[in-house]
């Protein structure tokens, strides 16, 4: 990320993965982090999504199992951006 202005500044980059299954939403938040930078800064940020962690990121609730439980394949597609609807970076996955 860079700051392009001309006063500190902060952005919250955000990952969103859309799961290949119909009954869920396009899009949900899987990770987050805020940065802080001062005007002309540049600075990498990781954004590690875990498929333990407890919003279970990967997985969608199986009524018959009444589990979470992970989506085995499919296309998977990861948004990268600042919001929701402003998600410029976008790569699909097919996990097979």
């Amino acid at each position: 990320m860079t700051n392009t202005g001309s006063v500190a500044g902060a952005e919250v980059p955000q990952v969103y993965l859309r799961v290949p299954r119909e009954d869920q939403p396009p899009k949900r938040l899987v990770g987050f982090t805020k940065v802080f930078l001062e005007p002309g800064a540049s600075q990498r940020v990781t954004i590690t999504v875990d498929p333990a962690a407890t919003n279970h990121p990967l997985s969608v609730w199986a009524p018959c199992a009444n589990a979470f439980v992970v989506v085995p394949r499919g296309e998977f597609t990861v948004h990268v951006g600042t919001a929701s609807d402003n998600t410029p970076h976008t790569v699909t996955v097919s996990v097979r």
